[in-house]
C-alpha cells in the first residue's frame, strides 16, 4: 500500500503541473485615465504598466502616470534633427502639422508625418530605479526627436509605414512610405554610439521603388528587405531587396473581402492581413519546390460581421490583439489557431492600441482616455493540434510535426510536437524489442526446456547480472564504441543476421544426426558449447568478408549505395545501434519472466506427454507454450514498458534528433531522452516545463497501463497452475 501511495502521490504531482496548460486566457481592467486632451494620439506603454508616453496631433509628447493620470512630463515637439535630401548633413528644422500618428508595436517609437515629406520619430526611454526603500521607481523622457525626409518636394505623403530598433550600440529607425507620384520611398537612418566618446553617429541610406497605383496601406519588415502594399482592393504587391534595390512588385492574388488592417507580428515573418468582412488572415514567405520563395496564405481566423480596425501584435509571441469596427476586440495566437479571448473595447472611439512590452497588457488611447487592461495569458502557443498534429510553421512549406523548443533569437516560434517524441519512443521501441524478444523468449525456452540441468544454475544468475549492468554504460559504449564500428561493419552484420540462424539450425542437424552412444559418452551440455563455437567462428568469417561483400553488393560503399539507390541517408548513431543496446538491456527482463512461465508449466503434462511417445520438440510446441503463453505474453508487455521508459541507452546511442522517420539509418529522440535534455533549462513554470512534463504523464500511463497489463495477465497464470 505504501508503494501504492508513492505512485500516486507521483501521479498528482506530474498532474498538477500540467494542468496550468488548460488555464484560459484573461482579460480585466487596470486603470481608466483620463488625458485631458482631445485629439488623436500614438502611445507607448512601459515594462510595468505604470505610464504611458504619448504623442499628441497638437505637437506634444507628454508621460502619464496611469493610476491617476497625473502628466510626469510633458515635451513640446516643435523641432526635429532631420538630415535634408537637397543638403545632406543634420540640421534642426521646424516640425508642425503632425497627422497619421502610430506607435510602433512593441518599439516604445511614436512615429506621424510632418505634411510636408518627412516622417517624425520619438523614441521613449524608460528609466528604472530604486529608491532607499526598495521601491521601483520609473521615469520616462524623450532623448531626441528624429525626422527622415522622403520627399525632396516636400508634398504629403501617402500610405507609410516605419521599424524601429534598438540595441546596446545604438538605434535604427527605417520608413516607407507612397509619394504624390506614385513611387515608393524607403529610408533608414542608423544611429551609433561611440562608447569611448559618446559621441553618436548617424548614416543614413534611401532608396526608391517603381511608380505604382495608389496604396491604402503599406507594411515595412523590421530588416527593411521586404515591403507590402494594399491598394485597397483584394491583391497585395510584395516588394523584395535583392541585389542592393527593389525591383518591380510582385502581385499575390487575395481573394476576399477588401484590406482594412495589416501588420507584422513578432519575429517579422508572418503577416496578419485584416478584412472588411472581419475575416484575419496569416500570410508568410514560403520557399517552394523550385527553390524560389513565395507569399502564402497559410491560415485564417472567422470573426464578427464587422471590418477589422486595428490589429496590436505581441512583442513576445504570436499573439495579437484584434480590434473592429463594431468594438468587438478579440486576442488570437497564429502559431496555435486559437482563440484566446473575446471581449468588448472599453473604447469605442480609440485612436491608439499599445501591447504591453511584457505582453501582459494592453494600453488603449481615445481623444479623453487612456484605459490599460490587464492580460493574463500564460501559455497561448499552447494547443491541441500544436501538440499533437501538424502545425504551418514559419518558413516551412507544408504543416509539420516539429520539436524545436528554442533557437537563437528572442522571436524565435517555438515548436512542440509531442506526436514526434511518442513516434520516436515508438520507434526506438520496436527496435530494441526486435532484438529482445527473439532471443529473450527462444533462450528462456532452451533453457528451461533443453539445456542441461547442471548449467542452468549458472545460466540463470549471468542473466541476472546483465539486468544489473547500468544502462548509462550500455549507452556509452554503444555510442562511442559500438556505432563507428557498426558504420564501417554494417555488411558484415547483415551476413551475421543471415548466416547465424541458418549456422544454428545446420549445427542442431548435425549433431542430432551424431550417434546416440557417441553423445552418450559426453558431459550434459556440451552442445552448448558446440553452438557457441560454430556461431562464434561464422560470425569472424563474416567480418573478414566484410569488405569483399561490400564491394561485390554494394559498389565498395554501402551508405553511398544506401542513398543512391534507397534515398536513405546513414547516421552513424541509429536505431539499429539502440536496438541493438537497448535490446541487451531488456533480454534479462524478458528472459527470467519467460523463464518463469515456461518453469511454471506443471512437469505431470510434460511427463504425460513424452509418456505417450511425444518427442521433446512436440511437447514443448503443443504442451508447454500454449499453457505458457500468458507468461510469454506478460514478459513482452514488461519488456515493451521497459524499453518505452528508458532513457540514457537512447540519449548516448542514437542522435537524439527529433525527426519523423521510421527508418532504421536515421536517430530519433524519445519522450523520456528529450526530458533530459530539456528539463534542465525549461523556465519553471513555462509552457516548455508544463509540456515536459505533459509527456511525463504520457510516459507513466504508457507504462502503468502495459505493466498493469502485464502483471494481470502474469498473476491469473499463477493462480491457474497453483490449483494444478
Amino acid at each position: 500500500m505504501s508503494v501504492i501511495a508513492v505512485i500516486v502521490g507521483m501521479l498528482v504531482f506530474i498532474c498538477g503541473e500540467v494542468v496550468p496548460l488548460a488555464r484560459s486566457t484573461s482579460v480585466t481592467p487596470l486603470y481608466d485615465t483620463t488625458r485631458g486632451r482631445k485629439a488623436p494620439a500614438a502611445l507607448a506603454v512601459d515594462e510595468y504598466l505604470g505610464f504611458a508616453a504619448l504623442l499628441d496631433a497638437g505637437a506634444g509628447l507628454r508621460v502619464v502616470r496611469l493610476a491617476d493620470g497625473h502628466v510626469e512630463s510633458e515635451t513640446p515637439v516643435d523641432r526635429a534633427i532631420v538630415e535634408t535630401l537637397a543638403d545632406p548633413g543634420l540640421e534642426e528644422r521646424p516640425v508642425g502639422g503632425l497627422s497619421g500618428l502610430r506607435s510602433l508595436d512593441g518599439q516604445d517609437v511614436l512615429t506621424a508625418q510632418t505634411g510636408d515629406g518627412r516622417v517624425v520619430a520619438a523614441r521613449v526611454l524608460w528609466d528604472v530605479e530604486f529608491d532607499a526603500h526598495g521601491q521601483r521607481v520609473v521615469t520616462g523622457s524623450f532623448p531626441e526627436v528624429l525626422a527622415l525626409e522622403l520627399d525632396p518636394d516636400r508634398r504629403p505623403l501617402g500610405a507609410w509605414d516605419a521599424h524601429g530598433s534598438r540595441s546596446d550600440d545604438g538605434s535604427s529607425l527605417r520608413v516607407v512610405a507612397q509619394l504624390a507620384d506614385g513611387s515608393l520611398s524607403i529610408a533608414s537612418q542608423r544611429t551609433e554610439i561611440n562608447e569611448i566618446f559618446g559621441t553618436a553617429e548617424r548614416t543614413v541610406e534611401r532608396e526608391t521603388a517603381g511608380v505604382v497605383e495608389r496604396l491604402e496601406r503599406i507594411v515595412i519588415a523590421p530588416d527593411a528587405r521586404d515591403v507590402y502594399g494594399f491598394p485597397g482592393g483584394r491583391s497585395v504587391l510584395w516588394w523584395t531587396r535583392r541585389a542592393g534595390a527593389y525591383g518591380e512588385p510582385r502581385v499575390i492574388a487575395a481573394p476576399g473581402a477588401a484590406v482594412t488592417a495589416a501588420t507584422l507580428l513578432a519575429g517579422g515573418s508572418s503577416l496578419a492581413v485584416g478584412r472588411s468582412d472581419g475575416v484575419v488572415e496569416i500570410w508568410f514567405q514560403v520557399r517552394e519546390d523550385d527553390d524560389s520563395i513565395d507569399l502564402r496564405h497559410v491560415r485564417s481566423f472567422p470573426g464578427p460581421a464587422s471590418p477589422v480596425r486595428h490589429i496590436a501584435p505581441s512583442p513576445r509571441d504570436r499573439s495579437f490583439f484584434v480590434a473592429h469596427e463594431n468594438g468587438a476586440l478579440r486576442l488570437l495566437h497564429s502559431t496555435s489557431e486559437r482563440v484566446l479571448w473575446e471581449g468588448e473595447t472599453p473604447l469605442s472611439d480609440a485612436t491608439a492600441y499599445c501591447f504591453a512590452p511584457k505582453g501582459d497588457g494592453l494600453a488603449i488611447a481615445s481623444a479623453e482616455k487612456v484605459v490599460t487592461l490587464l492580460v493574463d495569458n500564460p501559455h497561448p502557443e499552447v494547443s491541441w493540434s500544436s501538440l499533437f498534429a501538424g502545425v504551418w510553421y514559419e518558413d516551412n512549406p507544408t504543416p509539420e510535426l516539429v520539436w524545436q523548443s528554442d533557437g537563437g533569437s528572442d522571436h524565435f516560434e517555438p515548436k512542440t510536437s509531442l506526436s514526434l517524441l511518442f513516434i520516436g519512443t515508438l520507434k526506438g521501441t520496436f527496435y530494441s524489442l526486435v532484438v529482445a524478444i527473439p532471443l529473450g523468449v527462444l533462450g528462456a525456452l532452451y533453457t528451461s526446456q533443453f539445456l542441461a540441468n547442471g548449467l542452468q544454475r549458472f545460466i540463470k544468475p549471468a542473466v541476472e547480472v546483465m539486468a544489473a549492468l547500468p544502462t548509462v554504460i550500455l549507452g556509452f559504449i554503444a555510442g562511442l564504441w559500438l556505432a563507428p564500428r557498426l558504420q564501417n561493419h554494417f555488411p558484415a552484420l547483415i551476413l551475421g543476421v543471415l548466416a547465424l540462424p541458418v549456422t544454428l539450425a545446420v549445427s542442431g542437424a548435425l549433431w542430432d544426426r551424431l550417434p546416440r552412444r557417441w553423445r552418450g559418452r559426453l558431459p550434459d551440455g556440451i552442445e552448448v558449447l558446440v553452438f557457441t563455437v560454430a556461431l562464434g567462428l561464422v560470425f569472424g568469417a563474416c567480418v573478414a568478408a566484410n569488405d569483399p561483400f561490400e564491394s561485390l553488393a554494394f559498389s565498395g560503399d554501402f551508405s553511398a549505395w544506401l542513398q543512391t539507390n534507397l534515398e536513405l541517408g546513414y547516421d552513424q548513431r541509429n536505431a539499429i545501434v539502440v536496438g541493438l543496446a537497448m535490446g541487451f538491456a531488456v533480454i534479462p527482463i524478458v528472459f527470467s519472466i519467460s523463464e518463469e512461465a515456461f518453469s511454471s508449466v506443471p512437469r505431470a503434462l510434460v511427463s504425460a506427454s513424452l509418456a505417450l511417445g511425444a518427442t521433446r520438440w512436440q511437447t514443448v510446441r503443443r504442451i508447454v507454450l500454449p499453457t505458457a503463453s500468458p507468461g510469454v505474453f506478460a514478459a513482452v508487455m514488461v519488456g515493451f514498458g521497459r524499453a518505452v521508459g528508458e532513457t540514457m541507452v537512447v540519449l548516448m546511442a542514437t542522435g537524439n534528433t527529433p525527426i519523423l522517420d521510421w527508418s532504421p539509418f536515421n536517430g530519433f529522440r524519445t519522450l523520456s531522452a528529450n526530458i533530459a535534455v530539456e528539463i534542465p533549462e525549461a523556465p519553471h513554470g513555462g509552457s516548455l516545463y508544463r509540456i515536459l512534463f505533459l509527456s511525463a504523464v504520457m510516459l507513466f500511463a504508457i507504462t502503468f497501463l502495459v505493466n498493469t497489463l502485464a502483471e494481470v495477465v502474469r498473476s491469473r497464470l499463477r493462480k491457474r497452475f497453483g490449483q494444478l
